[in-house]
């Protein structure tokens, strides 16, 4: 039994996955250093890969990377938890009542174009630079793909199921948190994963207008001195931070939920 415990193919079969995964982000790394030697790129146009690997070593080294990326994930965990708190319960409310879907529908279509950096004028006037005006982005960022998937979670549930669990006797407690809730849960963490990633941009185009810390700001700061290596290096930081939050936190969380409440079946 041990035996087969130690040589169980799950933990191969992640490693195969994550090289899988890894080969192409370590071949475009490969790709751009070969570039930029071969051509004899200007640094200041685009830096080699040494240069951005000891620029990051200083940012790490001086502690300021450390209090820009804290600063970025506090404001979207603020933002996001904020919106789905509110856009989860206008969603079901959505969903369930026909007159209020009819009324909000035409709103949310209009909104959502402009969810995300288009209120980053208007934030800014409202909430002045700063925290304020960052978290707003980002709540309007993930607030209409939140209600509007749990909108769609919610009226994918068959009206006979609704029916019956009514005939039994069911309360409308009982019927939201026993129905509704969980059949809508798979959309409603597809909307969080989506609405996430346009917060991610969002956060980082506010960062570089609206405040004085975070990755957008260190972006804008490098700018100014010219200092491509640190753009380059902010960038790879940017990406690899949405990358972990997708692969480790979100894309799991979307796979359990489905196989838990929706139509997939655990393999």
């Amino acid at each position: 039994m041990a035996e087969r415990m130690a040589f169980s193919p799950v933990p191969y079969t992640r490693r195969r996955r994550a090289v899988k995964f890894m080969l192409p982000l370590l071949g475009l790394v490969v790709i751009w250093q070969l570039v930029v030697v071969i051509f004899d790129v200007n640094p200041r146009i685009f830096p080699d890969v040494p240069t951005v690997l000891r620029a990051g070593w200083g940012t790490i080294a001086d502690g300021s990377l450390l209090g820009h990326v804290t600063a970025s994930l506090w404001r979207v965990t603020v933002g996001t938890v904020l919106a789905i708190l509110l856009a989860v319960p206008l969603g079901i409310l959505m969903g369930v009542s026909r007159g209020v879907s009819s009324f909000l529908s035409p709103l949310f279509r209009f909104f959502a174009v402009l969810a995300g950096i288009a209120w980053i004028p208007i934030a800014t006037l409202w909430f002045g630079y700063g925290f304020g005006a960052i978290t707003f982005v980002i709540f309007n960022a993930v607030f209409f793909v939140v209600a509007y998937n749990t909108l769609l979670g919610v009226s994918t549930i068959p009206m006979p199921i609704r029916h019956a669990a009514a005939s039994l006797g069911t309360s409308r407690w009982q019927l939201l948190k026993e129905v509704l809730v969980p059949g809508a849960l798979p959309n409603i963490v597809t909307g969080i994963r989506t609405g996430m990633g346009f917060a991610w941009r969002g956060l980082i185009a506010a960062e570089m207008i609206a405040t004085n810390t975070g990755l957008g700001y260190m972006l804008f700061l490098a700018r100014d001195f010219y200092r491509t290596e640190v753009i380059v290096f902010a960038m790879i930081i940017i990406g690899i931070i949405w990358l972990v939050l997708d692969r480790l936190l979100l894309a799991p969380l979307e796979r359990a939920t489905v196989e838990r409440w929706g139509m997939v079946q655990r393999s």
